[in-house]
């Protein structure tokens, strides 16, 4: 039998939190659900494993996800309550408590998810991830594993960011005695999903948070990766040489809209500068095929820069088939489209030739005196009856002014 967990209904930080059950564990930690008394509601503890506590490389990994993760505040990042050391020297985190499944649960119950599903969840971590790289803090592990889906705003898939321990920080940020561990030449993530730069054990920036996203995306709407490999090795030597497969033919039979595809391709670029320059620009992509859905998450993406969201408009015309149009990103970005059922799908209409509208002033804007006069040009001549009307209040006002002016001078 294996030993009781010591952690499991004891109370700590002098009773602030009641650990109940462990909900998850891994190489470094486990994960406890808990009750926190006073505040009413249920939290996460991660708890690195007292037997690590020597290790300098772990402990600063673990110091440096909570760090990062309570810098944040993006409602698709998890939220981080507080950290540090319990009395025997076990490093702590407290947590919201999350219930659900991850992203690689869910696709592996479920299978590929529809366009309209899956658009919109990466387009809200892609908000998540735009407030930290902004914040200086590069994830370097997503995965479908590290994207958990809960319940809450009244969406069924609303994602959860998590496991910041990759993420790189600046060395100021981190407590004293943390080890960095962003050395150049040192290779850490996961090999299905980093990037090329990653992968070689160069120094990175927010463009390989947003190729590993891009994996990401290509997996939960094909169920397979970009790549045909079977080990880690295999798979890191694919990032860095190999062409991924084309979206549209990676699943015979299946289908996505024009231009998708290429935009997939340009994040999955193997230099970085081919990629889109952010999150924001990245998301500013994937609206205009989320349909309605991805509306709902307008408000939750952080406000780019002009800088940011120009590498939209970037994509060669030839891998896009779909054009793309810079969005303005105060309004809401994807296009609502009126059911017309009654209506034919396709309409020819041929404009009757009408006199040119004078040039719009510099802020666009038409002069109301010049359409004045264009809609006065553009007036059809009098009918027939009309001119009859008019002859007729013709004569009655001339038979009225000549009898008033008879009696008038009579």
């Amino acid at each position: 039998m294996r030993p009781a967990d010591p952690f499991i209904g004891r109370d700590i930080l002098n009773g602030q939190f009641q650990i109940l059950q462990k909900i998850g564990s891994g190489g470094m930690g486990a994960v406890y659900k808990a009750l926190q008394p006073e505040m009413n509601r249920m939290v996460g503890v991660k708890i690195l494993h007292p037997k690590l506590a020597n290790r300098k490389d772990l402990v600063s990994r673990f110091r440096r996800e909570a760090r990062a993760m309570s810098q944040l505040s993006h409602p698709n990042t998890t939220k981080v309550f507080m950290f540090g050391e319990l009395e025997d020297g076990s490093l702590y985190i407290i947590m919201e408590f999350l219930e659900g499944k991850n992203l690689n649960q869910t696709v592996r119950g479920e299978g590929p998810f529809p366009m309209e599903r899956a658009l919109p969840v990466l387009i809200a971590v892609c908000g998540a991830l735009d407030e930290a790289h902004k914040a200086g803090i590069i994830h370097r592990d997503l995965k479908p594993e590290n994207i958990f889906l809960v319940q809450s705003a009244g969406l069924r898939d609303y994602p959860k960011v998590l496991d910041f321990g990759l993420a790189k920080v600046t060395e100021r940020e981190l407590r004293p005695g943390s080890v960095m561990l962003t050395q150049e030449g040192m290779v850490f993530g996961t090999p299905e999903f980093m990037s090329p730069e990653q992968a070689q054990g160069k120094t990175l920036d927010a463009r390989s948070d947003i190729y590993s996203l891009a994996v990401i995306l290509y997996e939960v709407l094909t169920g397979k990766l970009p790549f045909d490999a079977k080990t880690p090795m295999e798979y890191i030597q694919a990032h860095v040489t190999k062409p991924p497969i084309s979206l549209d033919e990676r699943v015979p039979g299946k289908k996505f809209p024009p231009g998708l595809a290429g935009v997939l391709t340009r994040a999955l670029e193997k230099a970085p500068e081919k990629r889109f320059a952010s999150a924001a620009a990245f998301a500013q992509a994937l609206k205009p095929f989320a349909g309605m859905a991805g509306k709902g998450f307008t408000a939750m993406m952080p406000k780019g820069t002009a800088e940011q969201l120009a590498g939209v408009q970037e994509i060669p015309a030839a891998a896009v088939d779909l054009p793309l149009v810079p969005i303005d990103p105060s309004k809401p970005s994807t296009p609502i489209r009126e059911p017309r059922s009654s209506l034919p799908k396709t309409v020819r209409m041929t404009p009757p030739k009408q006199p040119a509208l004078p040039a719009t002033t510099p802020e666009g804007t038409v002069p109301v005196e010049a359409l004045a006069a264009a809609a006065r040009r553009q007036r059809s001549p009098p009918s027939a009856l009309m001119l009859a009307g008019i002859a007729a209040g013709c004569l009655v006002a001339g038979i009225v002014i000549t009898m008033l002016a008879l009696r008038f001078w009579g």
